[in-house]
């Protein structure tokens, strides 16, 4: 099929890459005077991924709409605007896929939500989660993914178009639950880094037990099932949140608690904030995700809002 990818920096530059290694016509969107779409214009890649000569690189999001499938991978504060943009353009007949995590601060809303508000009507909406890592994808190293949608068929068109020999892709049946879990755990992604920075990683496994579980509460709480932290989006993304070398968010976290700058996205930082008010306003406990926010925003120590949290006594596990 024909397929655009809106947003040029590493994940989406890789799933630009990646639908064209299976065989799609491809063509990658980047804003007028974008850092990321220069760099490969000039060189064809951009350090991680090299570009076939027939990926068509352009500027113009009219083009980017020209194709069937659009994949969209930028920030999670930015969508809303971009949906904005695109909405202008009154797209019809295309299948709109979210590559990217989070929740919008202020709103607490959903990225799928903010999508078919703008282009719903006349066009499918569906999310692509899951674990991965740019540098182990163009290594070889396979993994597993999700495909949701409010449409059962959008997610079989989809899984059915985007499997290949590096992902392969499961039916998401929690919208609600795979948004939640996705975006959130970014939030323990930078609770895993200030561990690293304490010296106590040994704790990553009571982060492990006791965010899936409060992720859970709220994922019940909104209408989602609480199996789904247990999922794919949530749980099973730990491994290359809480631990991988690559991971921005962990890495963020760690350089958070030791003073050090930071210059890459860590979408954690914004969602942090939305799940607070998410949990405030559905009268569910956070307590990971509370420590995380009191560190970031409020000047807490780390050391005493997550380590002391992490290592107190309980009297109930569940």
């Amino acid at each position: 099929m024909r397929a655009s990818v809106i947003g040029c920096g590493r994940w989406g530059a890789f799933i630009a890459w990646y639908l064209h290694e299976i065989g799609h016509e491809v063509t990658l969107y980047g804003r007028e005077g974008s850092a990321h779409l220069r760099e490969i214009q000039r060189t064809g890649g951009n350090g991680l991924v090299t570009f076939a000569p027939d990926v068509r690189l352009t500027s113009e999001l009219s083009e980017a709409l020209a194709s069937e499938l659009v994949c969209v991978s930028v920030s999670s504060q930015s969508l809303r605007a971009l949906m904005g943009e695109i909405a202008k353009l009154a797209p019809r007949g295309k299948t709109f896929a979210l590559c990217m995590k989070g929740l919008e601060i202020g709103t607490g809303e959903r990225l799928s939500v903010i999508a078919e508000q703008a282009v719903g009507e006349e066009n499918d909406v569906a999310v692509w989660l899951g674990p991965g890592h740019v540098q182990e994808f163009v290594a070889g190293v396979p993994n597993c993914m999700v495909i949701d949608a409010r449409d059962e068929a959008v997610k079989r068109r989809l899984v059915g178009a985007l499997s290949g020999g590096l992902i392969r892709f499961y039916y998401g049946a929690d919208l609600i639950g795979n948004e939640i879990g996705a975006a959130s755990k970014n939030v323990i992604g930078i609770a895993a880094g200030m561990l690293d920075a304490m010296g106590v990683s040994s704790l990553k496994g009571a982060l492990m037990s006791r965010g899936t579980r409060e992720i859970a509460r709220l994922i019940g709480a909104l209408g989602g099932s609480e199996l789904s932290a247990y999922g794919l989006c949530h749980l099973g993304d730990y491994e290359a949140t809480v631990f991988s070398p690559y991971s921005h968010n962990r890495r963020f976290g760690e350089a958070f608690v030791r003073g050090e700058a930071y210059n890459e996205l860590a979408e954690g930082y914004y969602t942090v904030r939305a799940l607070r008010a998410l949990a405030q306003k559905n009268a569910v406990e956070l307590p990971i995700c509370e420590a995380v926010y009191a560190v970031l925003y409020e000047g807490r120590d780390a050391r005493e809002a997550l380590g002391g949290l992490l290592t107190r006594s309980v009297k109930r596990e569940f």
